[in-house]
């Protein structure tokens, strides 16, 4: 019996209990949905926060406190001349602060930082301009606000000239900045800039949050967080009371756990498709007890042992596989959907597509072969006799 001919016989086979072969087929169906589902929200996951920390700067060094230290604005300047790796560097305060212009009001971030926050945290201004180095040392009330804040207070208008109250101090709006978008459900355009010394001002203390600096290169940023490191545990004479860390180092971290995670979502999905190939074992094992006068009366009619274990295998390895075909449709899906409705970013991977279809093909065989086996090893005459 020619191989074509098996297929046509398993094919019709299926055809026969559609129902049945659909309930089957569900387990891989969700199985393979499931895995390219999962894994394509945790690598968008992964993706979103990559691009988060790469849009804060190229190079970027971040230096913040835990236990008892504190820093200030004189931190910012033996940096910049005790560490010759660091071409720049910007102190923030942020705070959450709800700004008012006419009858409307906005809750939103706002940030304290210097001049050099543009160059620093890679922030293009799109009308407008920064606040110079001059209007910081003057605690001048300027600010420069995000797309967002325009939208919402000033519905679109050019907001440049205007004046919004912020805490009961007034700021003039000097600058727009370009639009970066949203990353895991944050808008990085819903903020208000402001110098720092304004921002002292209004929370009443001259303490820094963090210290952003720009190395000189890539190459540069370990030698630079050693430096700065060393600076500090030699000024507070403990260790671990500042946090140095390079941007490297934090996309490399998050990089780990996000695949990590990603890892253990795509095993936990995996395990419904060891679920569906049971599920394919256990029909089988019926077929061939509903089947056992059909295989009596074939071998009784010349049919080999190798055709009757084929047949079965077939059966088995088209079930798995067209649910996999299937599940592949419901995982892409699924992950559109998500994006849509969610707005959280989904990437499609191609292996994690490939792995997927492959392991319902393995385990459609794997949990075929039994069934086939057992099929094959009918004796005719017994299986002649079945009712």
């Amino acid at each position: 019996m020619s191989f074509w001919e098996i297929i046509k016989m398993s094919s019709a086979a299926l055809r026969g209990n559609r129902l049945r072969s659909l309930l089957t087929a569900l387990g891989i169906i969700i199985g393979v949905g499931a895995v390219i589902a999962l894994i394509s929200i945790g690598q968008g996951a992964a993706k979103d926060i990559s691009d988060r920390i790469s849009s804060m700067g190229s190079n970027l060094i971040m230096v913040s406190t835990r236990g008892g230290a504190r820093l200030y604005l004189e931190d910012v300047d033996e940096l910049l001349e005790r560490v010759p790796t660091v071409t720049a560097a910007v102190p923030s305060v942020s705070f959450s602060g709800t700004a008012k212009w006419q009858n409307k009001t906005y809750d939103t971030s706002v940030e304290g930082v210097n001049e050099a926050h543009p160059e620093v945290r890679n922030v293009q201004v799109e009308t407008g301009w920064f606040f110079t180095g001059e209007e910081v040392a003057a605690r001048a009330k300027v600010a420069v606000i995000g797309p967002t804040v325009v939208d919402e207070l000033f519905d679109g208008r050019s907001p440049l000239g205007q004046q919004i109250q912020i805490r009961g101090q007034f700021f003039s709006i000097i600058g727009v900045t370009a639009t970066k978008g949203s990353s895991m459900g944050r808008d990085s355009d819903d903020m208000i800039l402001i110098p720092i010394t304004a921002a002292q001002r209004i929370t009443g203390s001259q303490q820094v949050g963090t210290i952003y600096l720009k190395a000189k290169n890539a190459e540069s940023a370990p030698l630079t967080v050693a430096h700065v490191t060393s600076i500090y545990n030699q000024k507070f004479k403990r260790e671990n009371l500042i946090r140095v860390t390079s941007q490297d180092e934090l996309l490399s971290t998050i990089n780990t756990t996000t695949m990590t995670l990603t890892i253990m979502l795509g095993a936990i999905a995996g395990i419904s498709l060891l679920v569906g190939g049971i599920g394919i074992m256990n029909i089988m094992l019926v077929s061939v007890t509903e089947r056992t006068r059909e295989i009596g009366i074939r071998k009784a009619l010349g049919a080999k042992r190798k055709d009757i274990l084929q047949q079965f295998i077939v059966e088995s390895v088209f079930l798995s596989v067209s649910g996999g075909l299937v599940g592949i449709i419901l995982g892409i899906g699924t992950s559109k959907l998500v994006s849509s409705l969610a707005q959280w970013t989904t990437v499609i991977s191609p292996s994690a597509v490939f792995v997927s279809f492959l392991f319902a093909f393995a385990v459609g065989l794997f949990f075929g072969v039994y069934p086939a086996y057992k099929a094959a090893s009918l004796d005719p005459i017994v299986a002649l006799r079945h009712e």
